[in-house]
């Protein structure tokens, strides 16, 4: 098996990233590169499936959207609750 070749970069990041990266990488005792890279490739390689994606063209198209109403929204707290 043939190692891989890493090249340096720079990635800006916002420090909640950062944190949980941080985090991550110690809870699993190791390193944060490792942990970004591990991530990148699962974002990658193991996308949305073709039901989310589906999913994710259906609410962005607006269909079979229930229009809510000042009483759905005065109760919804009740509704969660009631789930």
């Amino acid at each position: 098996m043939e190692t891989a070749k890493y090249k340096r970069t720079t990635v800006s990041l916002p420090e909640y990233a950062m944190k949980d990266i941080r985090e991550e990488a110690k809870r699993r005792k190791s390193s944060m590169s490792s942990i970004m890279l591990n991530y990148i490739l699962m974002g990658l390689y193991h996308g949305p499936n073709s039901d989310t994606l589906e999913a994710i063209e259906e609410a962005k198209s607006g269909a079979e959207m229930e229009e809510l109403t000042p009483y759905d929204i005065e109760h919804f707290e009740e509704y969660v609750a009631s789930l």
